[in-house]
């Protein structure tokens, strides 16, 4: 809707109540304007089709891939936003990620977590929503300022400036963007996996990241201990999640399947067979067995037939199944087949390095199944980006014949190695990653997924040896306001950031003259004008 269509439709409203004449149409159409999603539906709905635009021209040209960054506080992803939209013009192709593992960590009721699924469920819709309360929020800011310009321009007859800040808001880009929000291993079966989904869908989510480990044995995708559950398992709480999606509307709803098969070694059942060389029998065939005479079964084995003998699966103390050594890459080729064939949309691949060969050769053998298939990468914190790139690039120069002497391949991630020409190629293969893995790899989306864990973690430290050090509040003044205010950072006009001129436009709209602003000439947020 134009500014100009809002503006007729109140007035429209309005003249058909005698007594609504004390209520100012234009200032109706500001606020409707300021508020262009009713509901997390309406969010969901919206962001859906933009997600699904961006994966069609992924396709088209894999140039066009798509980035996010974790969020564990609304405020964090309304400013990610404000800035992309500030250095920019649009935000097209970048969305926000929502962590588990930051919600565990920052966000429980417990305190801070490990990422194992203990965390209480509902923290995850919870967070949706404030993020996307902070984003709408960042669209009301934005149109405020608009409308105030809008209101000086015909104050002083500017009517070439008025005419182009209508412009400006008839054509605003929304800071609302498409959240993938990960529901972990699905929080318990598939029915509360579905339940919980629906909240995550009301609270404005498009997308699901959803995984293939045991719910109450889940761990962190780059730690040891994980525990993957049979694909009939898994596929019913995909299901559950498109149910989901299709019960509310949200009819481009998409499901990202996650496999943590390549570093798990672990199951807690022996998946249901009914033939030979369906789902469950491939999943048995990756079991570590030892084969057995019927003489040599013991009261408590569990035996399996493989190929007509009978094999007995290793069994470890905590009762679960053990994979054989070997088979994570083909595990998750499987998976990965199996979800696309079954309801998912993106594929997710945790691996243990960042390495395009070692993604690609996994896609490549997908994609002879399901051409068409796409991932979103984890660009993780946890993995070590320098002395991982650093020694792809050692191994690669040896492997060319070229003099690698001068280097230690284990202490690569040393400060004297910085600018040496193999760090500096190292660099520009970090750079080109993401790039990279699109073109080769099949990665339709990247995102990190704790990098606001570790900025905050970073700056905090820097700011308390300064401030508490030797320069005290010079530490602050110089290194963040001044920074700020020289960067044109909005934050530092803090007050308006946290919605203070909002709040006096609506005193105006209900007070008229009568009203108590706080943005007068007294308010110290000035000194930053």
């Amino acid at each position: 809707m134009t500014y100009d269509r809002e503006l007729n439709t109140a007035r429209d409203i309005i003249g058909g109540h005698a007594t609504w004449a004390a209520i100012d149409p234009e200032s109706v159409a500001r606020m409707r304007l300021q508020n262009r999603f009713k509901t997390g539906l309406d969010i969901a709905r919206y962001t859906a089709k933009i997600m699904r635009a961006d994966m069609a021209a992924y396709d088209q040209n894999p140039a066009n891939y798509t980035q996010s960054l974790g969020c564990w506080h609304g405020f964090i992803g309304q400013q990610k936003m404000i800035s992309i939209k500030k250095h920019f013009g649009s935000t097209k192709g970048r969305y926000l990620y929502l962590s588990g593992w930051m919600v565990a960590a920052l966000r429980s009721e417990f305190g801070p977590l490990p990422d194992q699924s203990m965390h209480e469920k509902t923290s995850v819709p919870a967070l949706i929503e404030e993020l996307y309360t902070f984003l709408r929020q960042a669209d009301a800011r934005e149109l405020g300022g608009y409308f105030r310009e809008l209101d000086a321009a015909r104050e002083q007859g500017e009517t070439a400036k008025e005419k182009e800040l209508l412009q400006k808001i008839d054509n605003f880009q929304t800071h609302v963007v498409p959240i993938i929000a990960d529901i972990d291993a699905g929080f318990g079966n598939a029915e509360a996996t579905y339940l919980l989904a629906k909240k995550m869908i009301e609270a404005g989510a498009c997308a699901l990241q959803i995984e293939n480990q045991v719910s109450d044995e889940k761990q962190c995708g780059h730690q040891d201990g994980k525990v993957t559950v049979p694909h009939e398992d898994f596929l019913a709480k995909v299901r559950a999640c498109r149910y989901a999606f299709m019960e509310l509307g949200v009819e481009d709803g998409v499901i990202v399947t996650r496999t943590d098969s390549l570093g798990a070694g672990l199951t807690k059942q022996i998946a249901y067979s009914q033939e030979p060389g369906d789902l469950g029998d491939q999943y048995n065939s990756f079991l570590d067995c030892d084969e057995v005479t019927p003489n040599e079964i013991g009261p408590n084995d569990v035996i399996i037939k493989r190929e007509g003998k009978l094999m007995r699966p290793k069994r470890l103390p905590s009762n679960l199944f053990q994979f054989r050594q070997g088979t994570g890459e083909d595990r998750c080729v499987l998976d990965c087949i199996t979800s696309l064939q079954n309801g998912a949309d993106l594929l997710w691949i945790e691996t243990e390095k960042p390495h395009v060969e070692q993604i690609a050769g996994m896609v490549d053998r997908i994609r002879e199944a399901v051409p068409n298939a796409k991932l979103v990468y984890n660009n993780s914190p946890s993995f070590n980006w320098t002395l991982n790139f650093r020694q792809q690039v050692f191994d690669a120069w040896t492997e060319e014949g070229r003099d690698a002497s001068a280097y230690d391949r284990a202490a690569l991630m040393s400060v004297e190695y910085d600018e040496t020409d193999l760090a500096i190629e190292a660099d520009a293969r970090i750079q080109s990653f993401q790039a990279d893995a699109a073109r080769r790899a099949g990665i339709f989306h990247h995102l990190i997924t704790l990098p606001t864990y570790h900025t905050a973690a970073l700056s905090t430290d820097n700011l308390a040896k300064r401030y508490f050090g030797e320069e005290a509040m010079l530490g602050y003044v110089k290194n963040v306001q001044r920074e700020e205010i020289r960067q044109g950072i909005a934050c530092v006009k803090h007050q308006n950031m946290a919605g203070s001129d909002i709040g006096d436009d609506h005193k105006e709209y209900f007070a008229g003259e009568a009203a108590l602003k706080a943005g007068g000439k007294e308010n110290t947020m000035n000194q930053f004008a």
